[in-house]
């Protein structure tokens, strides 16, 4: 399956760190706060290049929009938080959401690449960025 790493920039990581105790409260919802960003510019792409300039008509029943979603934040074991987006399983008829996702993205025999993720992670990267800058501030002025 695909993946996208933003990483948050410093002076963000500093404003963090100077919250000491509340910072397992206030990192999931920044998290979350910018992933909603992600989501959504990843889901406008998705539906922009389903069906299109195909040679036959699509046989799309939105199953691949509607299986992406988002993960709660979480820590992992080395005491970073992620947050995770990407596509449920199982879809019916057998397939994989994911292998389908990648064969629109990355293309294959026949049928050429239709990328909605690479440019999802640049298009939405500084508005994450400013979504979970907004996020954090907000959460430090209600402490």
């Amino acid at each position: 399956m695909a993946a996208i790493q933003i990483k948050m920039p410093d002076d963000f990581l500093i404003q963090i760190s100077r919250l000491a105790d509340k910072t397992d409260e206030i990192v999931p919802k920044v998290l979350e706060a910018g992933g909603e960003v992600v989501l959504a510019k990843i889901k406008s792409n998705l539906q922009s290049v389903i069906g299109k300039n195909t040679k036959v008509q699509s046989r799309s029943t939105g199953e691949l929009v509607r299986s992406i979603g988002m993960t709660k934040a979480r820590m992992d074991r080395n005491g970073n938080w992620d947050i995770k987006i990407g596509f449920a399983e199982p879809r019916d008829g057998g397939n994989s959401n994911a292998k389908i996702a990648n064969i629109l993205e990355y293309g294959r025999h026949g049928q050429p690449a239709k990328p909605f993720l690479k440019p999802a992670k640049s298009a939405s990267k500084q508005p994450c960025i400013d979504a979970m800058k907004a996020k954090l501030t907000e959460e430090i002025n209600k402490k």
